[in-house]
């Protein structure tokens, strides 16, 4: 790690005497959980599991913790019971992220912690986000984003200490693929979660599989993907059995 950022980021984390980690399963953090494990005093690592997380982003923050020796605990929680989340505005990500960080602040205080961490780094565009609205009013810090340690560096850290992640791509939740206003249902969810694994499993790595209407959808693929289809276009004939009707571009 970079003299300067291990040097920021231990006199920004020395200072607290216990954290809660709010991990997504992707490297931003998980970095900030292997930044916190080592310096900080005591940490806790939690991943809120909703219907809009699919089951890998689980699987790799067990893998993450197992790797750094940190217990991981879980929450289950069900995103589709409020209305302002399943209705679908523009401020969704609002809604769900004040109902999954609400649920980590209770844990926190449950284990007497009074401090969350969660992985926003400097590049991403806060302006952009309608969820980071919910973590300023909750009082969640993002340590990351304010001791200007970037994505190329996250990943830098992650590979450094030998995080199977290091190069996840990014992954938004399966909320995103279903178009602003139509109703988020765990059937839609589902269908797309399954739909995505079969790319997966077929060696694509970075794509989105977005719904059109209800029965269509568009395959967003990444350049090195795009060439993967090309070299099969019959590839994409797994996904007919959820889509009567499939359409491809590059993202």
């Amino acid at each position: 790690m970079d003299g300067n950022i291990s040097s920021n980021i231990e006199n920004y984390l020395n200072k607290y005497e216990c954290a809660v980690v709010a991990l997504s399963g992707g490297v931003d953090s998980a970095v900030m959980l292997l930044l916190a494990k080592k310096f900080c005093k005591k940490v806790f690592a939690l991943f809120v599991k909703s219907e809009f997380q699919p089951q890998f982003e689980l699987d790799d923050a067990f893998e993450v913790c197992s790797n750094l020796g940190v217990d991981l605990n879980v929450l289950n929680i069900s995103v589709l019971n409020d209305k302002n989340i399943t209705l679908n505005p523009s401020n969704r990500c609002y809604y769900c992220k004040k109902l999954i960080m609400s649920a980590v602040k209770k844990f926190a205080e449950k284990n007497n912690c009074d401090i969350i961490f969660d992985g926003t780094n400097a590049s991403d565009d806060i302006e952009e986000r309608a969820g980071y609205l919910s973590l300023k009013e909750l009082g969640i810090l993002s340590p990351l984003r304010i001791c200007n340690v970037d994505k190329n560096q996250v990943r830098a850290i992650a590979k450094e200490n030998g995080l199977h992640i290091y190069g996840k791509p990014s992954y938004a939740c399966l909320a995103t693929r279903i178009p602003g206003y139509m109703h988020i249902t765990d059937t839609l969810l589902r269908k797309t979660e399954c739909a995505e694994n079969e790319l997966f499993s077929s060696g694509f790595t970075d794509f989105r599989i977005r719904y059109e209407n209800e029965t269509s959808a568009k395959v967003q693929l990444s350049e090195d993907d795009m060439k993967l289809y090309h070299s099969n276009e019959k590839i994409l004939n797994v996904l007919y059995k959820y889509y009567n009707k499939i359409t491809v571009e590059e993202r």
